[in-house]
């Protein structure tokens, strides 16, 4: 009989590092969607804060803390990253456990939004795209989802038969964004 062993999406690929860029994989992390019954989302963001410190996140953006975090996901859905989800909020939205569906990789240091523009057409300037803001967008041709973390972290979610894809692509644009910077003028 043949035994399974469960890999990181991006396993013997990651970590990679161009000039001071670096992706990597995220530290694995429960990820759960909630989609709030009809008439029953404020009833499920008392219930996310009580039982797990944050509320219902607003159109694009992060609510939580390190560790257990609320990030929209589309309209009328947000993803729980971290916690298992309090079995209470089940009474106000439909829970499916994403975590194995979802590639989740962190690409951070200085030049993170320019390799990201390369990837996907969303304005990503510090003024427009801030910390806690979250678009689901395209990602070099895929679905996906980024998130701003810090001034030069970013999370990026593809769908996880997509990892591979997603790591040549942003290896490429990390290449060619540390060669730009690196470049005599």
């Amino acid at each position: 009989m043949v035994e399974l062993q469960a890999e990181s999406p991006g396993e013997g690929r990651l970590p990679v590092a161009a000039g001071e860029l670096r992706l990597s994989a995220a530290v694995p992390e429960r990820l759960t969607s909630l989609a709030p019954y009809n008439g029953q989302a404020a009833a499920l963001s008392e219930a996310m804060q009580a039982a797990h410190g944050m509320g219902w996140p607003g159109p694009g953006r992060m609510t939580g803390r390190k560790g257990a975090r609320a990030m929209w996901f589309g309209r009328e859905m947000a993803l729980l990253i971290g916690p298992e989800p309090d079995p209470g909020l089940a009474a106000h939205a439909a829970l499916v456990d994403q975590s194995d569906a979802w590639a989740v990789l962190v690409l951070e240091g200085p030049g993170a939004a320019e390799v990201l523009a390369r990837l996907c057409p969303l304005d990503l300037r510090d003024h427009v795209f801030k910390r806690g803001h979250v678009a689901r967008t395209e990602v070099a041709h895929m679905a996906g989802a980024i998130a701003r973390m810090g001034a030069d972290k970013w999370r990026i979610m593809v769908f996880r038969s997509m990892a591979g894809t997603l790591i040549h692509e942003a290896e490429t644009a990390m290449r060619r964004v540390a060669a730009r910077r690196n470049s005599p003028v």
